[in-house]
């Protein structure tokens, strides 16, 4: 790679990574709007009730975002070799759909799940059945968009998203329907977004090129879908995964926790548009040894960061965080407290490392360590669930600091590792 190469790929990642980081900075803030009027309105009780069916809708949709990785992947690379992506992307598309198709529908028939993930309201299940199913497509079309660098139309679908939500929540206000069912509806109906893009998303397809076969396909969806699953369990899901496996408490005293944990997944949010380009640009800087080298060095320098990072935002988390929530969300949340801040600030700024370092390992088809690494930050704070002394809230709040540090040991040391698996040129 020359230096006028590395400079052209700069410029164009900054391009790109300005772009969708507007359009996903006005969608976070779409986002929060309606997580704070619906927290507000509906008050810490029914508001956990709320965040707990936003968790494991979310959730869903998070499990999926392997697949707009995987997608991305094969356009990108289809892209080196001047062709499309074939039968394989929708291979991988109707894998990915029918994997959430299940686990939403598991939801619905396992009394026990729709108890305390629902709290008995089966329409919140059948609502996060049809909104996970579409976020299957969202994500392949939003995959095959940034890969194909479709920066512009990719950014408009991540605005439509958030944008949809949030009018049809606004006609739900209007129509006075104001109650846990109408605002779930407005939160899911942004998973259909994709239907407004299909005539541009149809032309970055080619599918009569077969590709991979179904085993090869099937396998690494399979195991990237169930490590984001494991990521989606300790960041959009975890509501759900508390109100899973902790259920007792004062349910006020939760529900103000949750929303405090919504406040602080700000830092996962900012670097999002990174997340999204980590990918493609992987794959370019991996088809030389000066860019691989270049890669290691970057991924050390930000581990380093993240620790620093992450000790000041704990800080400011102890500090003035309790302020934060009740200025966002009202009186009813003024008894957050500043060390359960802290921790999930501290949490959220590791998380955000390791969704970059894992997506490092999608780029290089390392799929079971991708696997690997979320298994220990799942294992790890489920076990601080289930059997860590105290009430809900300490288990809660502690869970999301250990397990995030373990999981970035690990990510940590399978990316600064040199890969042993990336060839040079179109085999990438």
């Amino acid at each position: 790679m020359t230096d006028e190469d590395r400079r052209g790929l700069a410029k164009e990642t900054g391009r790109s990574a300005g772009k969708i980081g507007l359009s996903l900075l006005v969608a976070i803030g779409l986002g929060y709007v309606l997580t704070l009027l619906i927290g507000r309105w509906l008050g810490p009780a029914d508001n956990k009730v709320f965040l707990s069916f936003w968790g494991i809708l979310m959730g869903l949709g998070s499990a999926l975002s392997p697949l707009e990785q995987e997608l991305s992947r094969q356009s990108a690379v289809a892209a080196l070799e001047g062709r499309k992506p074939g039968r394989a992307a929708l291979r991988a598309l109707t894998v990915g759909a029918a994997i959430v198709a299940v686990i939403a529908g598991l939801t619905l028939v396992v009394p026990v799940l729709d108890e305390r993930l629902y709290s008995g309201r089966t329409e919140l299940g059948v609502i996060v059945f049809c909104g996970a199913l579409s976020f299957a497509f969202q994500f392949a079309a939003r995959g095959l968009l940034v890969g194909a660098q479709r920066i512009t139309q990719y950014s408009w679908l991540v605005f439509t998203e958030a944008a949809v939500r949030v009018l049809v929540l606004a006609g739900v206000f209007v129509a006075g329907l104001t109650g846990i069912v109408p605002f779930a509806i407005a939160a899911a109906v942004g998973s259909f977004a994709w239907l407004l893009f299909v005539r541009p998303i149809r032309t970055l397809i080619d599918p009569h090129l077969d590709g991979e076969a179904w085993r090869p396909v099937t396998a690494r969806i399979v195991l990237l879908i169930a490590g984001a699953g494991l990521t989606a369990s300790v960041i959009t899901g975890y509501p759900a995964l508390v109100s899973l496996l902790a259920p007792a408490g004062d349910a006020a005293k939760v529900g103000v926790l949750f929303a405090a944990l919504q406040v602080s997944r700000v830092p996962l949010l900012l670097l999002s548009p990174l997340q999204a380009l980590a990918v493609p640009t992987v794959v370019r800087l991996s088809g030389t040894e000066d860019g691989m080298h270049r890669l290691r060095r970057l991924l050390a320098l930000g581990t380093l960061g993240t620790l620093v990072v992450g000790a000041v935002g704990a800080l400011a988390g102890l500090l003035i965080g309790p302020w934060l929530v009740r200025l966002l969300l009202g009186a009813k949340y003024a008894s957050a407290q500043g060390w359960w801040l802290g921790g999930m600030v501290w949490g959220a700024v590791l998380l955000t490392a390791m969704q970059l370092m894992t997506a490092v390992l999608v780029a290089r088809t390392q799929a079971n360590k991708v696997l690997v690494t979320w298994a220990v930050v799942a294992v790890s704070t489920v076990l601080v669930l289930l059997f860590l002394p105290g009430d809900t809230i300490l288990r809660a709040v502690v869970g999301l600091g250990v397990g995030p540090t373990a999981g970035l040991v690990v990510a940590a040391s399978f990316v600064l590792r040199r890969p042993g698996n990336v060839r040079s040129g179109s085999n990438v």
